[in-house]
């Protein structure tokens, strides 16, 4: 199964483990981050959570920490989210998946994704193929887990 580009114009999520894998070259799916990261067009959407997880994990490698903070600067990187909004839905998320578990970067981002009506997201964990956001509706993940 390749990479599923959206045609529409609906917003992109991007999860920590996108942002990991695509500026990490020993990450397993380095390759498939960057073809999916080159076929997009328009800014991506995460969640200040996603991205202090990836700087976190990415603190070794410099250019990969300024290449983040400056698609943040360039609007390439949106953070639209705010936690202090829905902060009741975030805790119920992440009670609702306890049994996953969802953690607080996770419960996040399905918040972000029923505020943005969209569930198109860029990532490499396998746990969205089981989240769900605005109740019943599925993720639809960008990039094949293999």
């Amino acid at each position: 199964m390749g990479l599923v580009i959206p045609s529409s114009p609906l917003p992109i999520l991007a999860d920590a483990s996108f942002f990991v894998a695509l500026f990490n070259e020993r990450e397993q799916g380095h390759h498939r981050c960057k073809s999916a990261y080159e076929a997009i067009s328009g800014p991506l959407f995460t969640v200040e959570a996603c991205i202090t997880e990836a700087l976190h994990l990415l603190h070794h490698a410099e250019p990969a920490v300024k290449a983040i903070l400056t698609s943040l600067q360039r609007g390439a990187l949106l953070v639209p989210f705010r936690l202090t909004d829905c902060a009741s839905d975030v805790a119920h998320l992440m009670s609702k998946y306890a049994d996953t578990p969802c953690d607080f970067a996770d419960a996040c981002m399905i918040a972000m994704a029923g505020q943005l009506n969209t569930g198109d997201i860029l990532t490499l964990d396998g746990d969205f193929a089981h989240y769900r956001w605005n109740r019943n509706k599925r993720f639809r993940l960008l990039i094949p887990l293999e």
